[in-house]
This record gives structure tokens, C-alpha cells and sequence, in this order.
């Protein structure tokens, strides 16, 4: 492996290999061994990525249970999604809560958990369209640690734009839009850098290839609008929050890509990255370098919540 290629796979947090899924999934209705949990070749959402999907954490507590973050909120968004796709899902928010308990109680895992729920339209009709054709929901779990490194990423920003709005769903996680991020974040790792920006079309800061962003300069924390192409993240929103709470001053603006190179700190939100500085952006060291007091702060008030250490957030976790 290339020096090149090591410092991407450092940075991207593991080896690439595929997780080792759980013994078990929902799929059609009922909880089937994982191995049974079968699509057709022809089935439209893999022809066509006319899917819709979520990733949930569910997080090993202090005191060596474990909870489901934002279960509700992210079902309440999965299901709200669905819409765009013209879907019509049998299951409703509270009754994919429910069956996600049951889930990772079958599989069993004491652990760090990611949970992929995803909304496909089931039909093997090859035709183009949405409508007249039924839709079913999937979820499968499995141990995830780290996504990438909470300590430091290096980032670049991407030839490639943000998927615009007003082509694919900016604000829905469509599962097809993710050859947009794919194509960033492999460019990215092979110039060896663990994470990708994207700008919008008018060269304003989106987001990174599958997380929110956020800068800190002048005392003030900054995000991009939502109407920049940017997916309202679960946990942007609570970064968000406890920002607040923690005396920050927090705004949404319109966020220049020179802004990269001159703010105080720079850091990713995201259910996969969770809060993570980043360090460096196209060779420049973000602010002093390796010291990010703000986004360390907001860091361990986040993963004292996840953790069920802090009561003022449990309203956040459901115990499986």
C-alpha cells in the first residue's frame, strides 16, 4: 500500500473491509436470518436508486446497555422522506421504533451499533416511474465503532458539486444521490485525505460527503442554511442545540470557501462521524492546529448524552 493510500485508510477511520452483519434483519414484515433477506436483480430500487435510507447509532451505556439515539426523530424523518419517493409504508414511526428494539435484542450485540433502515420500492418492473408500484422497508444492524477519527481529519475540498436540489433531493437521503458523495469521497481518499467538501452550485460551502459541517471563527459557530443543498441532520440539529445551551453563539449563514482556510476550527457533524474536528483543508492547518477547544467542549457534552451520562439528555436515547 502507497503512503498515499495508508494515510486515506487511516483517515477514513478502518481497513474498508465489510462489517459482519447481525444474525438477523427485518425484511418483509418479519425478523428472517440476514442471509434471507434477499431482492431481486430486478428489483426497481436497485436498477434505480429510488430508495430511501437512515442511519441510526445505538450506543453501549455506562452502565453496559444499550440505547437507540434519536429513534423516533430518525424515523420521523425516514418516514417523512418517503414522501418525496411517492411511498406509502405500511409501518408507521413508533411501530419502526418498536421493531428495531426487537432487532438488536435478537442480534444480541453489546456494543457500539449502526442501525440502516432503508424504504425501496419492490417491484421488478423495469419502467421509469414512482407510482403503482409497492414499497417495502428493510433494517439490519451491525458493530460500528468510529466511522472515521474523532481526534483530527484531514479534508479536502471536491471537484464535484453538491447534488442540487432541484435535481435530486438534497434534503432526503435518496439512496441513488449517493453516487455524489461517493464520487467526492473517493477522490478524496485517493489523494489522501479522509473526508470530502462540496460546495453548491454557486461556490458556497454544502456539506461533506456524508456529514454536516460546521466552522468556529470570531467567537461564533457557523453552519450552511439549509437551503444550500444541505440534509437537515439529526445531529446537526443537536450539535446545534447543546451549542447553545453551552453559552455559544450559533448561527445559519452562507459560508465562503475561503472561510475553510481562515476560521478557528472547522469540525463534521453526522450520525456516522459524530463530532469530529477536522485539522487540515487542502494543505492548510485549520486555525492553530491540532488545538479545537469549542469543538472538544461540544464533543464530550455530545458523547456524555450518547453515553446516557448526562440527564439532561435522555430524552434522546430509547434502551433497546
Amino acid at each position: 500500500m502507497t503512503e498515499t493510500a495508508e494515510r486515506a485508510t487511516s483517515a477514513r477511520g478502518g481497513d474498508g473491509r465489510a462489517p459482519t452483519m447481525g444474525a438477523f434483519a427485518y425484511f418483509e414484515g418479519a425478523l428472517v436470518p440476514f442471509a434471507d433477506a434477499r431482492i431481486s436483480v430486478a428489483t426497481h430500487t436497485f436498477n434505480y436508486g429510488t430508495g430511501i435510507f437512515e442511519g441510526i447509532r445505538a450506543y453501549l451505556q455506562d452502565d453496559g446497555g444499550v440505547a437507540i439515539l434519536f429513534a423516533r426523530e430518525h424515523y420521523e424523518r425516514f418516514l417523512r422522506n418517503t414522501r418525496l419517493l411517492r411511498m406509502e409504508i405500511r409501518e408507521s414511526a413508533e411501530e419502526l421504533v418498536e421493531i428495531t428494539r426487537q432487532l438488536l435484542r435478537r442480534n444480541g450485540d453489546l456494543t457500539d451499533i449502526y442501525v440502516r433502515p432503508v424504504a425501496y420500492k419492490a417491484s421488478t418492473s423495469l419502467r421509469l416511474g414512482l407510482t403503482g408500484m409497492p414499497d417495502r422497508v428493510t433494517i439490519y444492524s451491525f458493530p460500528m465503532g468510529d466511522y472515521v477519527p474523532t481526534t483530527g481529519l484531514r479534508a479536502t475540498v471536491s471537484a464535484w458539486q453538491r447534488v442540487n436540489d432541484n435535481a435530486v433531493p438534497a434534503r432526503g437521503k435518496v439512496t441513488g444521490s449517493y453516487v455524489n458523495a461517493s464520487l467526492a469521497v473517493e477522490d478524496a481518499h485517493a489523494a489522501g485525505y479522509g473526508e470530502a467538501i462540496l460546495l453548491t452550485g454557486d461556490g458556497h460551502l454544502a456539506e461533506a460527503s456524508s456529514a454536516n459541517l460546521f466552522i468556529v471563527s470570531g467567537g461564533e459557530i457557523a453552519t450552511p442554511p439549509l437551503s444550500d443543498d444541505v440534509l437537515p441532520g439529526i445531529t446537526r440539529e443537536a450539535v446545534m442545540r447543546i451549542a447553545g445551551d453551552a453559552g455559544y453563539r450559533v448561527v445559519e449563514r452562507r459560508i465562503d470557501r475561503t472561510e475553510l482556510y481562515l476560521c478557528d476550527e472547522l469540525f463534521f457533524t453526522g450520525t456516522g462521524v459524530q463530532v469530529a474536528p477536522v485539522e487540515e483543508v487542502d494543505g492548510h492547518p485549520v486555525g492553530k492546529g491540532r488545538d479545537y477547544p469549542v469543538t472538544m467542549d461540544l464533543q464530550r457534552i455530545y458523547f456524555d448524552a450518547v453515553r446516557g451520562r448526562d440527564p439532561r439528555h435522555a430524552d434522546w436515547l430509547t434502551r433497546v
